[in-house]
């Protein structure tokens, strides 16, 4: 199996919604890293999985999209809960829509907060 990776960071806010969430409830900044992970048995016609350029693209559109945003304030976020995992999620449905390398049959998506937590949502595309 083939990988390529590509990652991309900014500094985004959010503030939990579920019941009681403490100082999380409060808006509040992290400093994010997401990393694609695309994944396929086999390499095209130019010996490329994915095409970096396209995924680099895609990914900085998203960073830009939510770079010193309240991710709360985003309808894709609505009646949910933004957490580091919700947000994995996002953004591996917004990278499917864009990136379509016939050679990619999986993407993982890992969100890195402040160096300390992270989240993924891993499935075939």
């Amino acid at each position: 199996m083939y990988e390529t990776t590509v990652s991309v960071a900014f500094v985004a806010q959010h503030y939990l919604t579920v019941p009681d969430p403490g100082p999380e409830g409060v808006p509040h900044s992290h400093r994010y890293e997401v990393e694609l992970t695309f994944s396929g048995p086999e390499l095209n016609e130019y010996d490329y999985l994915v095409d970096i350029d396209d995924a680099e693209a895609t990914l900085s559109a998203l960073a830009d999209r939510y770079r010193d945003e309240l991710l709360n304030d985003h309808p894709e976020f609505e009646g949910t809960n933004p957490s580091v995992e919700r947000f994995a999620r996002v953004i591996f449905e917004a990278v499917t829509e864009r990136v379509g390398d016939e050679t990619v049959t999986g993407l993982g998506v890992t969100v890195r907060e402040d160096d300390v937590a992270s989240g993924a949502y891993e499935a075939s595309v």
